[in-house]
């Protein structure tokens, strides 16, 4: 609750400070205090010290894996703010708006993480995608924004249709909105409550961009602002997949072998269409988007497993996955070309930014020693634990020997290839905050017991 309240009320806050200072500068150093006040509230109500005893009626319930997967979120928004905060100024002079919304986001990640009825269900991804909309067309003088921000809003409200048609099947079938009485009252499977469920089913893959449910997503990341696309692709992705499987693990974990395999060939189909597609890209950022298609059929393991391990894996994933993608796009942010020619030779101008972009990419992979080989290795053996469908996890394993190509392109391309001078322009407080996620991501893929620890205490 600390974290639904204080994030809906910071964004207020953030509006205000648009209209008090035209200083962007004061825009993101109040954005800043304000997610490291959700850090710290949030953190307080993970050990016992909630400010807000509101009563929800039992439509919301924080367990400790929700609050420490919120933890997770608002650590990398940070980082998020740090690295690529300064780089909202050049998209539009309303940076206070942008920051504002943002928050708004946070807002509805927090209650996606928290919810209990599915009418909370409805209203945390209404509040986490519709200021993405907005987002997405920031950049009012580029047609591709306005494309990406149209396409964005039409998929987005088809899909919130279908949404609001489960969620009317569920309660026609069975009386109640909330997740804990729809487990409980699934006697015999009736028509309109598997219709139901592969309404919410559909409605929860567009969110998350799995296959066939993805066609928006490389236009719309592609056509917006950069320094939105990474905060689309990362933290709001993370908390769409926590919310799909708080769902279908609280409403529907009772009927898990009717719907199992449902879920199982969208992941296959995830897997391979985002690794197959990336491979062939021209564009670094098209390729991100791809990959995020890919990454996100083997987080769809975790709701395919329905286990402690694809819990735990979630959460790793969130983290390895996230930081990596910050830390990418921040520095795709800088560059002037975004092909993968333009990388050409980069090792050589400048080093540290190779290095810390290589050690991304290999979390990407899933390479050994970065936070995204335990990340896969825990989906993969939660899919192995689950014990029905080995397919899927050759499946998976094969994916992700694929992408270690296009992510290897990019390697490939800073330190054996010749390329003129990109002239970055970065200051040294980038270096060094891009340094400590690239070392966050490192000590992860070493010890992710660290993070694992906090789901038992």
């Amino acid at each position: 609750m600390n974290a639904i309240i204080l994030s809906a009320i910071w964004g207020v806050v953030m509006m205000y400070t648009g209209v008090v200072t035209r200083k962007k500068s004061i825009s993101r150093i109040v954005a800043i205090v304000g997610i490291l006040l959700l850090i710290t509230v949030n953190w307080l109500e993970y050990a016992g010290v909630p400010f807000f005893n509101i009563h929800s009626a039992g439509m919301l319930s924080f367990s400790s894996f929700g609050l420490v997967f919120n933890l997770v979120l608002f650590v990398c928004t940070l980082f998020y703010f740090l690295l690529s905060g300064s780089d909202m100024e050049d998209v539009g002079d309303n940076v206070a708006d942008y920051f504002a919304l943002i928050f708004f986001v946070l807002c509805g990640t927090a209650i996606a993480t928290s919810f209990s009825s599915l009418l909370m269900l409805f209203l945390g991804i209404e509040i986490m995608t519709i200021p993405l909309y907005i987002l997405a067309a920031s950049d009012k003088r580029n047609l591709k924004s306005n494309e990406a921000a149209l396409k964005y809003f039409l998929m987005g409200t088809f899909s919130t249709g279908l949404m609001l048609m489960g969620i009317a099947f569920l309660y026609g079938a069975t009386g109640t909105f909330y997740t804990e009485g729809l487990n409980l009252g699934f006697g015999k499977i009736s028509p309109m409550i598997m219709a139901g469920i592969v309404l919410l089913m559909i409605s929860m893959s567009f969110k998350v961009s799995a296959v066939p449910f993805h066609f928006w997503t490389p236009d719309v990341y592609d056509g917006s602002p950069t320094v939105f696309t990474s905060f689309m692709a990362t933290i709001v992705k993370a908390a769409a997949f926590m919310a799909f499987l708080r769902l279908f693990e609280n409403a529907f974990g009772k009927m898990h072998t009717q719907w199992q395999l449902m879920i199982a060939i969208i992941a296959a189909a995830t897997m391979i269409v985002g690794n197959l597609t990336a491979v062939f890209q021209q564009s670094v950022k098209r390729m991100l988007a791809y990959s995020s298609i890919a990454q996100a059929g083997f987080m769809l393991l975790a709701v395919f497993a329905l286990n402690n391990t694809g819990k735990q894996g979630l959460v790793v994933y969130a983290a390895a996955y996230s930081l990596a993608t910050i830390g990418v796009f921040a520095v795709l942010i800088k560059m002037k070309d975004f092909t993968f020619e333009g990388f050409n030779g980069l090792a050589k101008y400048q080093p540290l930014l190779a290095a810390l972009l290589t050690v991304f990419l290999l979390s990407l992979a899933g390479i050994p020693l970065t936070a995204g080989f335990f990340a896969k290795y825990y989906m993969l053996v939660a899919a192995l634990k689950n014990g029905n469908m080995f397919w899927l996890v050759i499946v998976g394993v094969l994916c992700a020997a694929i992408s270690v190509y296009y992510y290897f392109r990019v390697i490939q391309a800073m330190y054996f290839k010749e390329g003129n001078d990109p002239e970055i322009s970065v200051s040294e407080s980038f270096k060094t905050i891009l340094l400590v996620v690239g070392i966050l991501v490192v000590l992860l893929g070493i010890h992710p017991d660290w993070l694992l620890h906090m789901l038992n205490d």
